[in-house]
């Protein structure tokens, strides 16, 4: 269909929408439809942070008690608030570089169904696309990390085979 077609009246046969879903038969959501996590770089943070500081803007920063063992935060109200706590499903920091993940970045801490990996832990028996939903990371990605565990396991320690088997 050529321009005078589409200026005659024939744009009805061009699609308007683009469908974000994939076709039925898949089951499930196309990795595009999920926006991906989010890396903050320490630089960028460290830049932004004098920004706010010069303008004045600098958020106060309040002391509180957090939990420092599982026994202390297992009964706790959920979703889990404690962000910084290195469980939380919110984000990663990397522990090299200090940069930060953000998981989630279309989600609020209390939009996610799933906040601590120790819950999800002590629930058991969740399937790789049950994991990759909770971390926002692919079946194919959850087992390749898996499979990256289970070989350091075998690498590192003889005592620590008990947990493979």
């Amino acid at each position: 269909m050529g321009n005078r077609d589409l200026e005659a009246g024939g744009a009805s046969e061009v699609p308007t929408e683009i469908p974000d879903r994939a076709p039925a038969s898949s089951g499930s959501l196309r990795l595009r439809d999920k926006q991906r996590g989010v890396t903050i770089a320490r630089k960028q943070m460290l830049r932004e942070r004098r920004q706010l500081l010069e303008e004045g803007r600098l958020p106060v920063i309040v002391d509180y008690e957090r939990p420092t063992e599982r026994t202390q935060c297992r009964h706790d109200k959920r979703p889990c608030l404690y962000v910084a706590c290195r469980y939380h499903l919110y984000l990663d920091v990397h522990p090299r570089t200090g940069s930060i993940k953000i998981n989630f970045p279309d989600k609020d801490v209390h939009e996610l169904e799933e906040t601590c990996a120790l819950d999800v832990a002590e629930r058991g028996g969740v399937t790789l696309e049950e994991v990759g939903e909770i971390m926002n990371l692919t079946r194919e990605r959850i087992r390749q990390v898996e499979s990256q565990g289970l070989e350091k396991l075998r690498d590192d320690d003889e005592t620590l085979n008990s947990f493979l088997d």
